[in-house]
């Protein structure tokens, strides 16, 4: 077994894949958490997670950890034997492409602070670019490393992953591999090691299978409710069958989040040179469901619609491209008066429209569109607007 005694590893980013790495790994190594936003660097030293995590909340609740936060990037960087670059790569709609602009500043900080160290690549990128970014920087010492976590579940889900998949079949992708093994609780973790390229397009094509699962689902649900049918009895007998399962099957305004937007259209722009049609299609069919959705609900002729929680699911204070917010701007653009309660929001307003408690809501509302209904919706369910079936994700 590869011994991981004695590592030093730096996380760069404290968001839900950073912060999540940050604690998996101090549990048992010496690791140091860097952030350029020091207001975030001072909640997590006084032991406040800046994300909705119970478990990241629990652990550094505890006391326990063996980890340092700093804001200093020099500090941060050296004597690292590996630093896990966990910044953001939003898409850009301009030029089909991620964004990677923050991930290579890391990287070539690291090259010039600390040349030894290996960086690891945990933000999402397109495929293809850790190998050229190799060859720009002259070294191999930079390797992709995909994640698979929930929001809300980001360290349950480092502590009992699905798999492990580290780009790189040599002793640095070898030594990384046993690092996140040996931080998991589980000990029958499958490790999958490949070369860089193919791990992103694991990545990709992953989010972009579960973007077509919940875009087959809604679209199920689309025929059954403009033909009057029970949408529940179909996906019922629908997933009985073993090969398609009973799981991620609940119908929803569209898929949205951090990762399956951006992610699918990466994806399609990877495929530019390449046949396919059903990549574009998974893009397309997240705009037509919102589109039903939106007519399914004027189609009640309401002059006052109430939005319940902006956020994509329990647990979760993360509403960045949530599928509700395009239903939104649909009914604004259609004159709807449109109102949102969301406790995650700091300010007065949402893109123009108030926001205002639950009781305000309940009071104002002609309809309420939930993605999904909590207990707090109970006492008015004959106003509430939904497409939940099962009361999950």
């Amino acid at each position: 077994m590869i011994s991981t005694t004695g590592l030093r590893i730096c996380v760069v980013g404290t968001s839900y894949v950073g912060l999540s790495m940050a604690v998996l790994l101090a549990r048992k190594h010496d690791v140091v958490a860097y952030d350029i936003d020091s207001s975030r660097i001072e909640m997590l030293r006084a032991g406040r997670s800046p994300i909705a995590d119970p478990d990241i909340e629990a652990h550094l609740a505890s006391g326990e950890l063996i980890l340092e936060l700093t804001d200093d990037r020099d500090k941060a960087y050296t004597g690292a034997d590996f630093v896990v670059v966990a910044t953001p790569t939003n898409y850009d709609e301009r030029s089909n492409y991620f964004d990677t602009s923050s991930v290579e500043q890391v990287v070539g900080d690291v090259r010039r602070i600390e040349p030894r160290a290996v960086s690891v690549i945990k933000s999402t990128v397109p495929v293809g670019f850790t190998r050229g970014l190799r060859e720009r920087l002259g070294t191999e010492r930079v390797i992709f490393s995909p994640e698979f976590l929930r929001e809300g579940r980001a360290l349950h889900d480092n502590l009992h992953p699905s798999r492990i998949v580290v780009g790189d079949r040599g002793p640095q992708g070898e030594l990384f591999g046993a690092l996140l093994a040996g931080a998991a609780e589980d000990t029958d973790v499958p490790l999958l090691l490949t070369d860089p390229t193919e791990a992103e397009a694991i990545k990709l094509f992953a989010n972009t299978y579960l973007a077509m699962r919940v875009a087959y689902f809604n679209e199920l649900d689309t025929y059954a409710a403009t033909h009057g049918l029970d949408t529940r009895q179909i996906i019922d007998g629908v997933g009985l069958d073993p090969r398609i399962g009973t799981h991620y099957n609940n119908p929803s305004f569209g898929y949205g989040g951090y990762c399956l937007p951006k992610d699918t259209k990466q994806l399609l722009a990877n495929y530019a040179d390449v046949p396919q049609a059903l990549i574009s299609a998974i893009v397309d069919a997240n705009t037509t469901r919102k589109d039903f959705v939106a007519r399914d609900i004027l189609a009640r002729r309401p002059k006052v619609v109430g939005i319940h929680r902006l956020i994509m699911k329990a647990g979760s204070d993360n509403y960045r491209s949530s599928s509700i917010q395009g239903v939104m701007k649909r009914l604004k653009a259609k004159g709807v008066e449109v109102l949102v309660h969301e406790p995650e929001l700091p300010d007065t307003s949402f893109y123009g429209s108030p926001v205002v408690s639950l009781e305000e809501l309940k009071a104002r509302s002609d309809v309420i569109v939930a993605n999904r209904v909590t207990p707090e919706l109970e006492d008015v369910l004959e106003r509430v607007y939904t497409r939940d079936l099962f009361g999950g994700d």
